[in-house]
């Protein structure tokens, strides 16, 4: 979906001049016609990966929960699988339609969605399973996956914790520093066991497969203002220093990501 982790790796509150908000789904509907242009896509060395594994089956059924304008849809669609793409922004879901016509698109959370048992050979959360309430979803998928389905679920960490840190890290550090609020529930981020965990919770399914790509990415200022305005917990004001920051950085950064994938399977 539209949703990613923020630069450290957590969505968090925001305690400005008084005012508290926090992140919010509905931020991708106001940023939709830029999502796919300040995104950057999934690597390809995790969509090999699921070749690797035979997940990707040509003229299968993929469920997409949380598809926003379809990064990780149309790239089923291009492994030779029908797609259904669950989505409940209305600007995000209309341009993931105008760009793939041929999928079928539910206007619905994936709490609320009406999906049919035993459909679809894989379900896919890509960067959505955080907005998700796993007590409803992990049994609803699990019902709508044939027998011997799968779920993937995996996200963008921006700002590897392994990797060497930069003058820039150091910048986006500090203004999230001036934020003043707990964290939101649920695993961290950066904890893939955690969220491996959580995901076999219920006994719906079981893990077989959890893997971790690095990987990153040159941004000059104009990169990161699109970038970081897609981020559901950065105000406006916040996005600005980040750009100066790269403007201070000499025009460019290399950014240092991670993408963890957490495959299971149902019970």
């Amino acid at each position: 979906m539209g949703t990613l982790s923020s630069p450290l790796g957590s969505e968090r509150h925001r305690d400005d001049t008084e005012v508290m908000t926090t992140p919010d789904p509905a931020h991708f509907e106001h940023h939709a016609a830029l999502y796919d242009d300040a995104r950057p896509p999934y690597p390809e060395e995790l969509w090999q990966r699921l070749r690797d594994l035979s997940l990707l089956i040509p003229g299968g059924h993929a469920l997409d929960l949380g598809a926003g304008s379809g990064q990780a849809t149309g790239r089923l669609l291009a492994e030779g699988m029908h797609g259904t793409a669950v989505e409940p922004g209305v600007e995000l879901g209309r341009h993931l339609h105008e760009r793939f016509p041929q999928v079928s698109l539910l206007a619905a959370t994936a709490e609320q969605v009406a999906i049919p048992d035993a459909t679809f050979d894989i379900a896919v959360a890509a960067t959505s399973i955080h907005w998700m309430d796993l007590s409803i979803v992990l049994p609803k998928i699990s019902r709508a996956l044939r027998p011997g389905g799968h779920l993937l679920v995996w996200r963008h960490i921006f700002g590897d914790p392994l990797s060497e840190a930069t003058p820039f890290r150091q910048h986006i550090a500090d203004i999230v520093s001036q934020r003043h609020a707990p964290p939101r529930p649920g695993p961290a981020d950066v904890d893939t066991t955690g969220w491996a965990t959580a995901l076999v919770s219920g006994n719906f399914f079981t893990e077989t497969h959890r893997e971790e790509f690095r990987w990153a990415i040159r941004l000059d200022p104009a990169a990161v203002t699109k970038l970081f305005t897609t981020f559901s917990d950065w105000s406006a004001d916040e996005v600005r220093q980040a750009a100066q920051a790269v403007k201070d950085e000499g025009g460019s950064v290399v950014e240092h990501y991670l993408t963890a994938l957490i495959v299971l399977e149902r019970l």
